[in-house]
């Protein structure tokens, strides 16, 4: 019987398959960028931002958004005159929060109306994951069914795999790593990873 041991440090999932005779198996997911959003207000003044905060671009004939960076934890954030903020660059979902935090007390430090807490709502998780071993693209094409897959090596080196449960989009490449995309938790990714595995594994094809 094959115990599943999981831990999450900051963008980092680990993943052990412990059965009691040993070690099975081992492989990482590192979150590589976290996408959320978030409403702080109405009628931001673009431009005072632009004036009093030194980490901001603001160049409205070539984007109608300001673009403000945090550097503890990094991260960048868009932010329109609609009081919608788009952050992005995060590795993690806590620090994609905290760096939300942190722009509000910026607004706030030079006189703009803003919710406290606003609500960050994740848009997508980008993951990247490695099985640790080569991979056979073209059989895989096959074996997973040419109606879920995308695979056009001439065009591009990876294979694209469409998943329903949970809903993402995985890279595959053919040295085993992976590119998960549209994730809205860490745990989707995990899950797309571990589903991917079972199902190659199950095939003959890792």
């Amino acid at each position: 019987m094959i115990k599943y041991e999981y831990f999450f440090s900051r963008s980092i999932y680990i993943v052990f398959k412990l059965p009691a005779s040993g070690f099975v198996m081992e492989y990482t997911i590192k979150i590589e960028n976290v996408v959320a959003s978030t409403q702080i207000g109405e009628n931001i003044d673009l431009v005072k931002i632009s004036k009093e905060i030194k980490d901001s671009e603001y160049k409205p004939k070539q984007f109608p958004g300001l673009v403000l960076r945090t550097s503890e934890p990094k991260a960048a954030a868009l932010v329109f005159r609609s009081g919608k903020i788009v952050c992005t660059g995060s590795k993690s979902v806590e620090d994609a929060r905290r760096a939300v935090k942190q722009i509000v007390k910026m607004l706030k430090g030079i006189g703009i109306s803003v919710i406290d807490e606003p609500d960050v709502k994740v848009q997508n998780i980008v993951a990247s994951a490695d099985l640790g071993t080569d991979l056979n693209l073209n059989a895989i094409a096959v074996g997973l069914g040419l109606e879920n897959v995308e695979y056009e090596p001439e065009q591009f080196p990876g294979l694209v795999y469409r998943l329903t449960d949970p809903r993402v989009v995985v890279l595959i490449f053919g040295s085993g790593k992976m590119v998960v995309t549209g994730g809205k938790s860490p745990e989707d990714a995990q899950k797309a990873v571990e589903k991917i595995s079972k199902e190659l594994k199950m095939l003959g094809l890792m």
